[in-house]
Formats: structure tokens, sequence, C-alpha cells
């Protein structure tokens, strides 16, 4: 029962003062994203027969669409601190419709590869800013905040994939993807009637000059953000090699039906509806530290014995045991907003996750060279020993966050 009331009691403070209708809007738009940049490993198996690709080529593709996701966070950061976030996310939505039309339509490999980056580069623009804005509006509940926007993008990779899967059975895969389109264009309309309009900061960071880089790398690295970047990284790398491959690997390895692994690909992400606001609470009373290793030791067991498991309810306890990594995002961004000085916080996330998903974007192509020589299975318990160095390493991480000022 206190579990409850506690729950019900961060409910009331998220919705009081006029501030929960921003938080709707801002986790709406949230998880129409993410539950379009996960309809990819749903449909990959669709792409591979169509375009004739390899397993390592179609790892490129969704290297691809991390790397655009990866790329545009830094200037959405820069952005997000000069103009409006409001401005940078009705972008990203409106960039990311726009994209996914030209992917219905690419009559080539080489125009599904181009569009797929633009697909990315729409979807980078809105992380940022939907972090510093929910910090504005939240100061002293970012953990919480953070946490119910990001089980609500759990929410939409849970409800969307699984729509797209069936679209692609029944119709044609461009179905799978072009239903989204009017959901993006009706969000970015919402997003911009709701959110405050257009204030433009104090922020010294006008541009993306080499002076104003250096005045951000000097404030991380006072802040000790290099080595919760590599930490970052490291989960960016693993959660990317897991999420990009797992419909895939249901499929070919265990037999299962391209319905019934996007059944499971969903409950994947189900399960992160509650994981993530749980994370992130937990993030707000327990710090980084405890709640970072609480949530990465499940994905280290659902690792190790996953290639030692067939049929689908033990496949399902082990989707279940992965999932509790679904709760690492609340906590290392609400860290980072924490620790990031307030004046540099937008172009400072950018830089911080910019570079950790960048190099983390390698994950898919790695993932799928390994895949396609034969060690699917050898893979995955790779990535619980990547997992197991990203607890070791988080071991050493202070329990809360440094002062930002």
């Amino acid at each position: 029962m206190s579990v409850l009331r506690s729950v019900g009691n961060e409910a009331k403070e998220l919705w009081g003062g006029g501030e929960g209708r921003f938080l709707v809007v801002i986790a709406s738009g949230w998880g129409i994203l993410l539950g379009t940049r996960m309809i990819y490993p749903v449909l990959l198996p669709y792409l591979r027969s169509s375009f004739d690709l390899s397993l390592t080529v179609a790892g490129l593709l969704v290297t691809v669409l991390w790397l655009g996701s990866a790329l545009g966070q830094l200037p959405g950061g820069v952005l997000a601190d000069r103009y409006s976030e409001r401005l940078v996310m009705v972008v990203g939505a409106v960039v990311v419709a726009l994209a996914l039309v030209l992917v219905v339509v690419a009559p080539t490999s080489f125009l599904l590869f181009a569009a797929t980056g633009v697909v990315g580069l729409g979807l980078s623009l809105y992380p940022i800013a939907r972090i510093t804005i929910l910090s504005e509006i939240y100061p002293d509940r970012i953990g919480s905040a953070l946490g119910v926007t990001m089980a609500t993008g759990d929410l939409g990779q849970t409800v969307l994939p699984p729509v797209a899967g069936l679209l692609a059975a029944t119709v044609a895969w461009q179905a799978g993807l072009g239903f989204i389109v009017p959901l993006l264009l009706l969000i970015g309309v919402v997003l911009w009637a709701v959110l405050p309009p257009a204030t433009p900061s104090e922020s010294p960071m006008d541009s993306l000059s080499t002076g104003s880089l250096g005045h951000v790398v000097g404030k991380l690295r006072r802040s000790n953000m290099a080595f919760v970047a590599f930490i970052l990284f490291l989960y960016i790398l693993i959660w990317q090699s897991f999420t990009g491959f797992y419909p895939t690997y249901l499929v070919e390895e265990k037999g299962l039906s391209s319905s019934t692994a996007g059944l499971l690909f969903s409950v994947f992400f189900a399960f992160g509806v509650v994981v993530k606001p749980v994370a992130g609470a937990a993030y707000d009373r327990i710090g980084m530290r405890s709640s970072l290793v609480l949530v990465l030791v499940g994905p280290v067991a659902g690792f190790v014995l996953l290639p030692f498991v067939d049929g689908f309810w033990p496949l399902a306890v082990i989707t279940a045991l992965v999932s509790t990594m679904l709760g690492s995002g609340a906590i290392t961004q609400s860290f980072l907003s924490d620790s990031i000085p307030a004046d540099i916080r937008g172009t400072g996330l950018g830089m911080v996750r910019t570079t950790a998903a960048t190099l983390g974007a390698a994950g898919p192509v790695l993932f799928g060279s390994i895949a396609d020589r034969g060690y699917f299975d050898e893979g995955y318990v790779l990535l619980g020993a990547v997992t197991v160095a990203v607890i070791l390493l988080t071991l050493r991480l202070p329990k809360s966050a440094p002062s930002s000022s």
C-alpha cells in the first residue's frame, strides 16, 4: 500500500499546477517517435527480402538509423538552448514524417539508406529538447518526469511495432511505416498548440563556434562527464545491438513466426512502461549508482541464458529479465541533467549523448557481422559480458549527481 501511495503522490505532483498537460503532450510525441524507430527491427526481415540485404547490411541499415539519431542531438541541444524547445520538437516530428514517405517509396537500397538516415536525423532533434524543457517544468522531480515520459516511449514501442508487423504481413511492409506519417503530423500540430511559445535563452551557446564548444567541454570536464559518457556508450552499444536484431534472431534462430517474434518484442517494451517510472523514482531516492546496478543485473542473466532457451514462454521470461535494462535511460539521463550546469544543459546533454550514441551506433552492424559468421548465440553472451563491465564501472560512480551550479 505504501508503494501505491507513493506512486499516487508522485502522479499528483507531476499533474498539479497545470504542468500535467505539457507532460502528456511531450510524452505522447516521444512515444510515437520511439515507436517509429522500433518498427525497423520488426520490418527488418521484410526489408532484407525486398532489397536482398545480408545480416551485416541489414545491421548497417539499423546503424544508419541510430547514427542519424545521434548526430543531430548536439545541434538540437544548441537550438534548444538558443531558441525554443517547442520549435525543435515540432521540426523533428515533421522531418521524420516526410522522411518516412521517402522510405516507403524508395525504389533502391541506396535511397532506402539515405531516407533512413534522414529519419534518424529527425528523431535526433527531439530528445534533448524534451529533457531540457522537462528540467525547467519539474526541477525537483526530473527523475519521475523523465521516467513517465520514457515509459510512454515504451508504450509507443509496445503498440506501434506489432501494428506495423500486422500491416506488413497482411498488406505490405510499406503500410507498416506509412500509417505513422499522419500520427507524426498530428503530434507536431499539438506540440505547437500546447507548449509555451519561443523564449530565446540567455545561454552563451549562440552557435557551434570553437570557443563556445571549448566553454562547454571545460565545464563538462570539471563535472567528470567523460566517465559517465563512456558508460553511456557501452549501454547504447548493448541496447542497439539487442533491439536491432532480437525479432530477426527469434525468427531465424528460435523458429518463431514473424508475428510471434513481434509480439515478444512488444512485450519487452511493455515491461518498460512499469520499469522506467520506478527507475526514475529510484534515482530520485537512492541515487545513480545503486539504481543503475539494480536494473542491469537482470539483463546479464537474460543474455547469457538466451541461447539455451527455446519455446514462447521460456523466451518470454528471458525477455522480461532483459527488459529491466529499460530503466537505465531514466537514471542516466536524470543524472546528466542534474550534473550539467543549467546555462549549457541542452548543449552539454547534446554533446555527451551525441558522442556516446555515435560510437554506440556501431553496435548493430558489428552484431550483424557476428551473426553472419554463424555466431548469433555467442553474440548475446558477449552482450552479457559487456553488461557486466558496465556494472563494474557503475560501482565507481558517486551515489548522487554533483552540483550543476
